[in-house]
Formats: C-alpha cells, structure tokens, sequence
C-alpha cells in the first residue's frame, strides 16, 4: 500500500478542492510537527522529568501540569515565526498572543488547547492536543480579542492529537475527516484512516456520572432511560464509557460510535458549562459533523454560538446523530 504523508496529502487536498491555500498548509504542517515534539515529551514522562504539577494556576483557575505550560510554549514557538499567523490564543493564557513584531503576519488565527486532560498525565492514559483556525477579519490591524469572536462555522481547519499507544493527527478542513499515525521511527505523519464516519446509531455514552445529582433533568432523564437498559423505554442495553480526556472520548467515538457529554449542573448557575468554547468545543464540534456526526449545546448547534468572551464555557453533547438528537429534544421540550 502506497503511504501518503500529510504534506502529500494537503497538497492533493488543495489541487482537488481549492480548499487548502499554500498558507494554511504550512500553517497545519507547522502544528502538526509542534504535536511531534509535544508527543516526544508526553513519551519521555519520568525519563524527562515532566510529570507532575508546576505549582501554578492557568487562567481558568485550574494548577497547571509541567506539561501544560511546555505544550503551550512548544505551540507558541514553533508557530510565531512563520508568517501565516496574525495572532494565537491558548487556554493556558489569559489573552491573546500577538505575532512578535520581528516576524511577518499572516491571515490565520490560531485556537489551542495545549494539553487535553491534564489529569491522566501522570498516570499514562492518553491525553492530546485540540486546535482551530480562523481567519483574521478582513482589514483586521493589530489583533484584538474582539477579532477572535466568530461562531464555529467561520473555522477554516480543525484537529487534535492524541498520545496514546499511537501518535494520531485526526483533521479537517472542512471536507471529511482523515487521521494520520505518527511513524516514529521516519517521523513522519502517514494518511491512515481516510473520510471517517461516526455511526448514526450507537449504544455507548461517555459522561462524568459521580456529578448525577447536579445534573438539570433533562439530562437526569436521558441518562436514567439509558440505564434503565432493554426493560427501559430505550428497549435498549447501553454501555459506558468515561477516560475524562475529551480527545480520547472523541477519538473512541469517531471510530465506533457514541455520545460524549459534559451537561452544565446546578452547582454553579453562573458557569454555563465546563468546556471551553473556542479551544474545545467549536474544534470538536466540527471534525464531529464533517464525520456525519452532532454537536449541540443541548439546545442548539455549537458551531452556531456567537462568542462573547475568549474563555467562554459551553455544555457539550456531541457524538452520534441519532443520540443527540434526544438528548436535545429533552432540552427543548421545556
């Protein structure tokens, strides 16, 4: 079998659908090769003395791992000087980050989630990297957050790593979605999943069930038919399962099915949600239904929500078409 490498790949992409300029090809290259050395340092663990806590707070309020604020800096670095950004913004940092003025700018702007599910660093379960691209705002002089505020559809490019057994790029630019495997001995990123499809129908979901008592109930009903199993109204026996790493959770669900949830709860009404719009949601909300799947805040598509704030937090339900669909429909019955 004849294997295609991601640059073979971007350029083929471009000739035939006009969709890839030379810009953005580069740019997706130069990510994909700061995920290369993110997952050589996720690889290296102990032997590299990156585990563990750096006994600081991100902006989200949350300590950050050795990991964390590595990942962020390898992703910044390899990206400034390239000239196809205008600006960056990372979950890891309270504002944007604007392309230095010694380096040329460009007409991209780059989301990133450094390092997804900081949790399982330390205990070698698969974590990742999510990020999005838009283009700057035509016009656009020195970028602003205000810049930064476009709804999930104005994407150009989406994607996340995943290190796990394997080093995976799973991608789109918005026709289809393919998945590359880091081959670590050439080191290069080999095309081996092509026009990934999620199945409509599903009997696997993923949520967080020791927050059960705060959920609102539409989501405590969804949930109770689901495992009430085949003498429940589902007529069906579900299956779950919850890695809390939201890149490992997709990954499972883009292979074989599922619904991912992360619901808002009544412990804090003044926080929406968990998951971060920008850096997660709109990214994953994508690659999610250019693989035929949904994504829906439980009311409405998340690619449709208009961004008011760079850290803004969302409830998530994302996943197969068909579970989606109920789980919303429950939200919106009342």
């Amino acid at each position: 079998m004849k294997r295609i490498s991601l640059t073979q790949y971007l350029v083929e992409e471009q000739r035939q659908h006009n969709t890839i300029p030379a810009e953005l090809r580069l740019l997706i290259e130069v990510v994909a090769r700061a995920c290369k050395t993110i997952s050589h340092s996720v690889g290296k663990g102990a032997l590299g003395e990156v585990l563990g806590t750096a006994e600081t707070e991100n902006i989200q309020g949350e300590v950050q791992k050795k990991l964390d604020i590595i990942s962020n800096e390898i992703l910044l670095e390899a990206n400034e000087w390239g000239g196809h950004l205008a600006a960056m913004a990372s979950e890891e940092m309270e504002s944007i980050h604007p392309i230095p003025n010694r380096y040329p700018k460009g007409e991209y702007m780059l989301l990133f989630d450094p390092l997804d599910g900081s949790s399982n660093i330390d205990v070698n379960v698969s974590i990742g990297t999510i990020f999005s691209v838009l283009k700057a705002p035509e016009g656009m002089g020195q970028p602003t957050e205000a810049d930064f505020m476009q709804a999930g559809t104005k994407q150009v490019a989406a994607g996340y790593a995943v290190y796990g057994p394997q080093t995976m790029l799973v991608l789109t630019t918005g026709n289809g979605v393919n998945c590359f495997t880091l081959d670590r001995e050439m080191g290069s990123w080999v095309l081996t999943q092509r026009d990934i499809q999620i199945p409509a129908k599903t009997k696997e979901f993923a949520i967080n069930m020791s927050n059960q008592r705060h959920w609102h109930a539409p989501v405590q009903r969804y949930i109770g038919e689901l495992l009430a199993g085949d003498t429940g109204p589902r007529g069906t026996n579900f299956n779950m399962r919850w890695i809390a790493s939201m890149v490992a959770d997709v990954h499972r669900i883009l292979n074989r099915g599922g619904i991912f949830m992360y619901p808002a709860d009544t412990r804090d009404t003044s926080m929406p949600g968990k998951l971060r719009l920008m850096y997660e949601a709109n990214p994953m909300a994508f690659i999610v239904e250019q693989a035929g799947g949904a994504a829906t805040d439980g009311k409405q598509r998340i690619m449709d929500i208009q961004p008011h704030k760079l850290h803004q937090r969302v409830p998530v339900f994302l996943g197969s078409l068909d579970e989606v669909a109920v789980v919303t429909g429950y939200h919106n019955e009342g």
